[in-house]
């Protein structure tokens, strides 16, 4: 990879914005089937909202380098990752002791992933990360409930 292409139109940075919210429908798609709190919306909404923080964060440190030397767009990201993991354990909270939620807090860490790929223009892992994170989360739990069975089963 050579370097990493910032968006620099309006128009570049909408269809950013655009991107980051469809891959994160795909991805919330398979929470809101299996039953969960954070489904479609929350997760468009993180991805678009991890977008927007990027380009605002690219957007101001071209804006202001001259005047503020130590903007850093990558601040922004970092704080992205803290305040989704506020979100997570918010969610694994909501449910006491169970673990129901933790792939769903997981699910919501990775999509603010994607929104920031999608901000910083990084659109090939966007997609990947979206395609591997959807077939872990469809795939995966046939996976392990076929194996739980067989190990609850252990004569068949």
């Amino acid at each position: 990879m050579d370097a990493i292409m910032i968006p620099g139109s309006e128009a570049a940075m909408a269809w950013s914005l655009l991107i980051a919210a469809l891959l994160g429908t795909l991805l919330g798609i398979e929470r809101s089937v299996a039953g969960k709190h954070a489904g479609m919306r929350t997760y468009a909404l993180v991805s678009l909202g991890s977008c927007l923080f990027v380009l605002i964060g690219t957007i101001a440190s071209s804006q202001l380098i001259s005047t503020f030397g130590g903007v850093n767009p990558l601040q922004i990201a970092g704080s992205i990752v803290i305040g989704i993991g506020f979100i997570g354990s918010g969610l694994v909270a909501l449910k006491g002791d169970t673990h129901v939620e933790l792939t769903t807090a997981s699910g919501i860490w990775v999509v603010a992933g994607v929104g920031m790929a999608c901000g910083f223009g990084l659109y090939t892992l966007a997609i990947v990360t979206t395609v591997i994170a959807a077939t872990i989360l469809s795939i995966f739990l046939r996976v392990e409930n076929g194996i739980r069975r067989k190990l609850s089963n252990p004569q068949s």
